[in-house]
């Protein structure tokens, strides 16, 4: 059975820090660089919301279906976005990683492949997750690409699945990565951030 309980995952340049009211005016900074809470098919939170993100994501914490994180690069120890577990099924050893998003700045760097590399290596290797799900908007083609970038398998596409904020309906996209297939994925996942180094 998982035991999912808050905690601090550090490595590779950033630090995943659990998700408290205290991030709210670093995270609505975040927010703010790139507007990004104008991509309709996204979950980042307008500047002026970010009370109302964490207090959902902190219910969710409660509830022992999610458990969401700040995201704190840290040769400049900014806040950058914030990512979390959701939809935790212990019977099922399983969570999905979402929810995620960065600062327009720190898109395209070694942020997002960091997080997902402590984020993997704590749900299989100390969770004991036999799988780890993501998801994506039908529309968010570089979510889909970025996931599909980190060696996770396309399980298929639920129709007509989920509100968006606007009041339409999304399609949402599924993919997984196995326990067994692990191994190679986070191969994968430390020659990505080898090569942003270099």
């Amino acid at each position: 059975m998982l035991d999912v309980r808050p905690i601090t995952l550090e490595g590779c340049g950033v630090r995943l820090e659990p998700l408290q009211l205290e991030h709210q005016s670093a995270l609505a900074a975040a927010a703010a660089d790139g507007e990004l809470w104008k991509l309709w098919f996204t979950s980042v939170p307008e500047p002026t919301d970010t009370r109302t993100y964490i207090d959902a994501a902190l219910e969710g914490q409660r509830a022992k279906h999610m458990l969401a994180w700040a995201v704190r690069e840290l040769s400049d120890n900014r806040i950058v976005g914030s990512t979390r577990y959701h939809d935790i099924v212990p019977a099922a050893d399983r969570v999905e990683i979402g929810y995620t998003w960065y600062s327009s700045s720190h898109q395209r760097s070694h942020v997002n492949t960091a997080c997902k590399l402590l984020l993997m290596t704590h749900a299989f290797d100390a969770l004991h997750c036999r799988v780890v799900g993501l998801r994506t908007d039908n529309f968010n083609f570089v979510s889909q690409r970025a996931i599909e970038a980190l060696g996770a398998k396309k399980d298929g596409v639920i129709r007509h699945h989920h509100p968006r904020r606007d009041g339409s309906v999304r399609d949402t996209v599924l993919y997984s990565i196995l326990a067994s297939e692990w191994p190679d994925v986070r191969r994968h996942l430390q020659q990505r951030l080898e090569r942003h180094a270099d």
